[in-house]
């Protein structure tokens, strides 16, 4: 028996990333979800222009019968609305090319979302999200937050503190892509798969993968082919390709687990530090890939007024949030690894800790599944530290506190010393200027 489609609004918060394209593609050949109204919000309005005519055109030339809007008015943005789906960055591309360089400066790992680059991150997307949330509950108390702002795991927990009663589910689709990329190199459909997977956001590992079609869990003959075969990396770029073997050279050293491949960045710093270029680093990539396609694609709907098509797809990332979507207005119950307060979840892990695992998503909202064993003590140490020094790094935020922040610094799994994380926290207090708070 076949469900009735809820007509639906959805605002995309962060509207200039280039994501949206694909989320929006998503978003419109959904069989369940009938989306009658798309609203574009970005506090950059060129960029919001510009994702403005490459939707209106993917809308026109689909021939979908769908309302477009494009503002930079939060009233505007969120008043009546069902779904927010959320992919801010503070900062924007800029910033993240100063996370990126300057711990590198000092010889340490230059990330987005890991080490001391994610920290300065992370100060500005607890500013800049919190400012977002406010003005969602003023302006539509009752949409679900779908929420992609990274770094995710700093953000949930900002959340939960400043927002208890905020609709927000935290969803991060790195865990997708592992999968996908271990059913394209080896053979493997995703959908006959349950997993058990546990960590902290860009920070965990498999603990099985039960293929339904085989009637077994899948783990230790994936881990096999990796360690044997490795990955098929064709069609990714560079710096992707490198992650992958990296992943390769995790699973040999640590063959127990699949781990996320964002480990890299805590367990061999010293060998990322050394693949990296200070003067060229993912930001600049990202610069001249997938920005410049923006605005090559613009120009080109501009002057071209009889294009038959553009280079945008639906995607993993818009299928994983508008599938969670789904799941929640339809009560469909599915299953989904989310970042979650542990309360549990992870037995012999603080209870107080913000964490990744699988969960069941209803029309009540999460259902976090609770592991039934206890994590080795290799992963839990790794995750107790990487919990005390985030969980400081929102105390700081919270309290204005130096003190916190250079604790927090000193802390974090990629720092050899006090010494070069208070260097690097007081560059990134000038980098950043008014994105973080003021630390006193």
């Amino acid at each position: 028996m076949s469900v009735e489609k809820k007509k639906i609004k959805v605002t995309i918060a962060g509207a200039g990333s280039g994501y949206t394209p694909g989320m929006v593609l998503t978003l419109l050949k959904s069989d369940e979800l009938d989306v009658n109204e798309i609203r574009l919000y970005d506090n950059d309005s060129e960029k919001n222009k510009d994702m403005g005519i490459i939707i209106d055109f993917i809308i026109k030339n689909g021939g979908y019968s769908v309302k477009i809007l494009v503002t930079e008015d939060p009233k505007v943005a969120f008043a009546g609305i069902d779904f927010v789906f959320s992919q801010i960055r503070v900062g924007k591309i800029e910033m993240r090319e100063k996370d990126e360089k300057i711990p590198l400066k000092y010889g340490l790992v230059g990330q987005e979302t890991c080490g001391l680059g994610g920290f300065s991150y992370g100060m500005r997307s607890m500013k800049g999200f919190s400012e977002l949330v406010e003005l969602i509950q003023m302006y539509a108390p009752n949409a679900w937050i779908l929420n992609y702002t990274n770094p995710e795991t700093i953000v949930a927990e900002t959340v939960r503190r400043k927002f208890p009663k905020a609709k927000i589910i935290n969803a991060c689709d790195m865990t997708i892509g592992i999968e996908e990329i271990i059913c394209d190199s080896f053979g493997y459909d995703r959908k006959n798969w349950i997993q058990e997977y546990y960590g902290l956001n860009h920070f965990g590992w498999y603990k099985s993968i039960y293929d339904i079609s085989k009637s077994k869990d899948v783990m230790p003959e994936i881990i096999d082919k990796i360690k044997e075969i490795g990955f098929n990396t064709e069609g990714l770029d560079k710096s992707w390709a490198l992650t992958y073997q990296n992943m390769r050279k995790l699973v040999k050293d640590f063959p127990e687990n699949i781990p996320n491949n964002y480990l890299e960045y805590y367990l061999y710093s010293e060998m990322i530090v050394e693949e990296s270029d200070i003067n060229y680093t993912r930001a600049n990539q990202i610069m001249d890939g997938r920005l410049k396609k923006i605005k090559d694609t613009v120009k080109e709907i501009k002057n071209n007024p009889n294009l038959d098509s553009i280079d945008y797809e639906s995607d993993s990332h818009g299928q994983y949030i508008v599938d969670i979507a789904t799941s929640l207005l339809y009560n469909k119950n599915n299953r989904f690894i989310l970042i979650v307060e542990n309360m549990g979840a992870i037995p012999n892990l603080r209870f107080d800790a913000t964490v990744e695992v699988p969960c069941y998503v209803n029309s009540k909202g999460i259902e976090p599944i609770r592991l039934g064993f206890n994590i080795p003590d290799f992963h839990k140490g790794l995750m107790e530290a990487q919990v005390a020094s985030e969980k400081l790094l929102v105390d700081a935020h919270f309290e204005n506190s130096y003190q916190k922040a250079l604790e927090a610094f000193a802390l974090n799994q990629t720092v050899p010393n006090a010494l070069v994380a208070k260097k690097v926290l007081d560059e990134f207090i000038e980098a950043n200027g008014d994105y973080w708070v003021e630390l006193r």
